[in-house]
């Protein structure tokens, strides 16, 4: 079957991976609305393209955090992908490295960084949740930073895991020959057999709930690297990460896996965007299938997007070269976007490209 969508991975995923791998990585909180709105807020934003305009060259370059890459389209951090095909994490660095995009490495890896360092040059960040004992935590941001990870992605939106229902019914562990590799020469890379999930489990024994904005302050007392906020969906807390010396912000609502009836991530970008005036990059991730839905993202502020389980998917399909084929799809089809809207850069893409729901109808006085 020829592949002509990023979508369309999941359908194929979903026939080679074992029920309780695919729910993993399909499923979202309770009622799921979210994971579906995440999608649906999408469709409701609208184009206003702009005609006549020469687009016979357009650069979709970008620089992200001082690191030029090719295109605001970056893998974000997703849990155990060997699960989803043998070459895990590697397979899905070596996509990101070809691409000339950023792939961000999630804790909970099934490779270590130093593994996933090895595959080559590229540039990536590491994906942050703390730990109770913080020497865990501690040694955990130096090996990333030996490693030559460039940023950390620290997730907030985590002191408890969300309450995923397919995986209690599927008592979800991770399949015994598979371990948290980044965590296995402390004790705390496997994951115990429970009555119900297994991730859950193993988080409220480990994830420090206590987490709190001193603990973005302590990070930078440990580490070089730049932090990036991710799991921020207000203005107020953007303001307050900033206060904190948050480099960035990654708008996310963990893929819908967390607290069911949160807004989409893209219905909140917008008033992310406003609070940070500027003073940091803000990003978003949850939801974004096509090239239309970056440029959607960029029209209402964002720097970059990332995307998460189109790459499980893929790589559960088709390995490396999946990942590799939906990062070019959606290169591809961002291209063709940005050329029908008129634009021929990053920076030509305004608010003016689009209409959201929220949007005053625009009535124009008529000459007279």
């Amino acid at each position: 079957m020829e592949i002509t969508n990023v979508t369309e991975y999941e359908k194929i995923a979903k026939e080679k991976l074992p029920k309780m791998a695919y729910d993993y990585y399909a499923s979202g909180a309770e009622d799921q609305w979210t994971l579906q709105e995440n999608r649906n807020a999408f469709s409701r934003i609208l184009f206003r393209p702009r005609i006549l305009i020469d687009v016979s060259k357009i650069d979709m370059s970008t620089t992200i955090l001082g690191f030029k890459i090719s295109m605001p389209i970056m893998i974000a951090p997703t849990a155990f992908q060997k699960m989803a095909h043998p070459e895990g994490e590697y397979a899905t660095a070596r996509a990101a490295s070809a691409a000339n995009t950023i792939m961000t490495l999630s804790s909970w890896a099934t490779s270590s960084v130093e593994e996933v360092a090895s595959t080559g040059p590229g540039i990536r960040f590491f994906q942050l949740y703390v730990y109770k004992d913080r020497k865990v935590v501690e040694q955990l941001v130096r090996r990333a930073e030996r490693a030559g990870f460039k940023a950390i992605a620290l997730t907030v939106d985590t002191p408890i895991l969300g309450r995923r229902e397919a995986d209690i019914k599927n008592r979800f562990t991770l399949p015994p020959h598979l371990t948290l590799k980044n965590f296995e020469g402390l004790n705390l890379g496997q994951m115990e057999k429970t009555s119900d999930s297994g991730l859950a489990s193993y988080v409220s024994g480990q994830i420090d709930r206590t987490l709190s904005w001193k603990d973005v302050q302590w990070l930078q007392t440990i580490t070089k690297m730049p932090i990036l906020v991710k799991g921020v969906v207000t203005a107020e807390d953007t303001r307050i990460a900033i206060q904190a010396g948050a480099a960035g912000i990654i708008v996310s609502n963990h893929g819908a896996r967390q607290l069911d009836y949160a807004p989409a991530t893209i219905s909140c970008l917008e008033e992310v965007v406003k609070a940070a005036q500027g003073r940091v990059p803000v990003f978003l991730d949850g939801g974004v299938r096509r090239g239309t839905d970056v440029f959607k993202a960029l029209a209402l502020g964002a720097a970059g997007i990332f995307i998460g389980r189109p790459v499980v998917f893929s790589l559960a399909a088709e390995g490396e070269a999946g990942v590799r084929k939906v990062l070019q799809m959606l290169r591809d089809e961002f291209e063709l976007t940005m050329a029908l809207s008129g634009c021929r850069s990053l920076k030509e893409i305004t608010r003016n490209h689009i209409v959201t729901e929220y949007d005053q109808p625009r009535i124009l006085a008529p000459k007279l």
